[in-house]
């Protein structure tokens, strides 16, 4: 009795620690899926150097898994494959066509690798003409009207009045004239072009989208946002002393938000609500605003204030005064947005601001480079980063470092953390 019951004991612990063992595995494995949820929105980072061909690159954009590179040389965009060291895509300017036409702007998605672009482009019917029907005149009255008149011949005497006759209407041929119509004399298109992993060998699928009439002819894209959470485009584009705020959402409308005279100096769109806020001047006048569904708002009203950005849940806003950035504030990104919010300061102190880029990064640093050093200013503190390349960019998640060295008729581009 006693073996049995040491047996049953024996395989009983034998079960247990199986058991645990299997629960350990299992634990094991499970973390290391749920593990890295902490760091899911945790920007990608790499350490690579390429060689480019050519040189004077333009507009340089890293993509979102840092293995492309996008760039305008000779009025042509190019997407370099750093990975695999080798240009896969490239658009040219249109046949017969100046430097105002061809790729006007461009932007990489912030959550993959795919690149936004407008194409601008002659348009080969800038004048048609139409035939139009002339509306005819009122026609003679005897080809139209009921003949009515008695007959005094009558045969029968008691007849005083004789049926009216009618008298069959003539055909008149329609008539048309030619009208004159102007047309766009530029052909604006927005293009899709989705990258495959670096590691393939399969070409880009480069889709069009939609043409956007209400672009004017030789206009500029000065700036180019959007919000991948509600699928809005917002683009400022200049034509002469002209300036034109659009807004093109999923559906392919295209709004036009900007007041008459109003000119813009820099804007951010929200990553949550699509809301857009803009440094806003009208005359003397100038606000942060932000636009809405068919409504405004004034977040500042202090000429010296800046929007800087909008990252996750936040507006960054700077006081800038004499080209001197000397203070950081946030304000919550609302849906239903309000007049004249309030702000928490952040940092204080003074940063050069003339000839800079900034950045919200997906931690909340504010990143400001002016090609010689890049201030991180992250939880009230500020760290300087000495930059060493002939061309120093960011990337906009701010965690990339891109490094451009001319050398002889390449460009060696290096890749690395920011920090």
């Amino acid at each position: 009795m006693k073996k049995k019951l040491r047996v049953i004991v024996v395989w009983m612990l034998v079960s247990l620690l199986l058991q645990f063992g299997a629960y350990a595995y299992l634990d094991k494995q499970l973390a290391k899926v749920i593990g890295p949820i902490s760091d899911a929105n945790a920007p990608i980072t790499k350490q690579l150097e390429a060689t480019v061909p050519g040189s004077g690159f333009e507009n340089i954009q890293v993509s979102y898994a840092k293995d492309y590179l996008a760039y305008i040389e000779d009025n042509t965009l190019k997407v370099f494959n750093l990975k695999k060291e080798k240009i896969v895509f490239e658009k040219e300017l249109p046949a017969s066509s100046d430097n105002s036409m061809g790729v006007l702007s461009y932007q990489w998605l912030p959550d993959r690798d795919t690149l936004l672009y407008f194409y601008a482009k002659k348009n080969p019917n800038p004048v048609t003409y139409v035939q139009v029907p002339i509306t005819p005149s009122k026609t003679n009255s005897s080809d139209t009207k009921t003949d009515t008149k008695t007959d005094t011949k009558s045969e029968d005497p008691n007849e005083k009045t004789k049926t009216p006759q009618k008298v069959e209407s003539k055909d008149v041929p329609i008539q048309t004239r030619t009208e004159v119509r102007y047309n766009n004399p530029q052909i604006t298109e927005l293009y899709t072009l989705e990258l495959p992993d670096s590691d393939e060998d399969t070409a880009p699928d480069d889709r069009f989208n939609q043409t956007i009439n209400e672009f004017p002819a030789s206009g500029k894209i000065e700036e180019l946002v959007f919000s991948t959470s509600t699928n809005l485009i917002y683009l400022t584009v200049k034509n002469g002393s002209n300036e034109t705020l659009m807004e093109i959402d999923v559906m392919k409308n295209v709004r036009k938000l900007n007041r008459s005279g109003e000119t813009i100096n820099g804007m951010a769109a929200s990553d949550r609500n699509g809301t857009l806020f803009i440094n806003s001047k009208i005359g003397g006048t100038k606000q942060i605003v932000s636009l809405g569904v068919g409504d405004r708002h004034v977040i500042s009203k202090s000429a010296n204030d800046l929007v800087l950005g909008v990252r996750d849940g936040k507006i960054y806003v700077g006081e800038v005064k004499d080209n001197e950035l000397v203070k950081i504030k946030t304000t919550e990104d609302l849906t239903e947005v309000k007049d004249n919010p309030s702000f928490k300061t952040e940092w204080e102190g003074s940063i050069p601001f003339d000839n800079v880029t900034t950045l919200i990064g997906s931690e909340g640093q504010v990143v400001i480079n002016n090609q010689k050093t890049a201030y991180v200013i992250a939880a009230g503190k500020m760290d300087e980063i000495a930059l060493e390349g002939d061309e120093n960019y960011i990337s906009d998640d701010g965690a990339e470092l891109i490094q451009l060295e001319q050398t002889g008729t390449s460009t060696v581009v290096k890749l690395k953390p920011l920090k």
